[in-house]
């Protein structure tokens, strides 16, 4: 393959999230921590990328190593994306959720109730393992639901997007609350949610 044939391919780049300090319930070390394995996911993404092009411009795909690399991308990648919306949706002390805001309406029309549609959010961040809760959005009918994601790629519903994203992973909450109290630490996440922003990644 001549140099001109090479396969294009745009690095990603860390998203800043160092102005997420003094949040409740969440220690500024716990995001320290936590933004430091957020870049990890972005390097390892950057380096799955370049080491599966390396294979494929040698005429390697198909072989092995290159389907152990592809085999990949969904831990790398969804650990990446999920983390930046988790992060996207903070800040110290949060915002209140309206019910006469669009996304309030949506998920009164969904849920019943706010306090139903947080009841149910909570008790799938509860669930045991690590993982995350996530509130998805329907691009089909429109509709919200809470699942759950086993590890970062288990769970992930085709085309749904997600609207928001709460990671249940230990590194979240360990230094801050024992595994046994993670529904406090989901009390906190709650205390800091940007709902603005949350109501944003609605579908349009």
């Amino acid at each position: 393959m001549t140099l001109q044939q090479k396969i294009s391919y745009k690095p990603y780049v860390e998203k800043d999230f160092k102005h997420l300090t003094g949040l409740n319930g969440i220690s500024d070390k716990t995001m320290e921590i936590h933004l430091k394995l957020y870049a990890g996911y972005v390097l390892n993404t950057n380096k799955l990328n370049e080491k599966v092009i390396e294979l494929t411009e040698a005429g390697k795909s198909g072989t092995p190593e290159y389907s152990e690399l592809k085999r990949r991308y969904g831990f790398e990648y969804n650990g990446m994306r999920l983390h930046e919306y988790y992060f996207g949706i903070l800040k110290p002390g949060g915002s209140e959720l309206k019910e006469s805001s669009a996304l309030g309406k949506l998920i009164t029309e969904n849920y019943s109730s706010i306090e139903v549609w947080k009841n149910d959010f909570f008790k799938v961040g509860a669930m045991r393992g690590v993982g995350w809760a996530v509130m998805f959005q329907d691009p089909f009918t429109k509709q919200l639901t809470n699942n759950w994601i086993n590890l970062h790629e288990d769970g992930n519903i085709a085309g749904f997007a997600p609207i928001l994203v709460m990671d249940a992973w230990e590194h979240a909450f360990l230094l801050d609350y024992v595994p046994a109290d993670r529904p406090k630490y989901i009390e906190a996440f709650f205390s800091n949610i940007d709902w603005a922003k949350v109501e944003a990644n609605l579908l349009k």
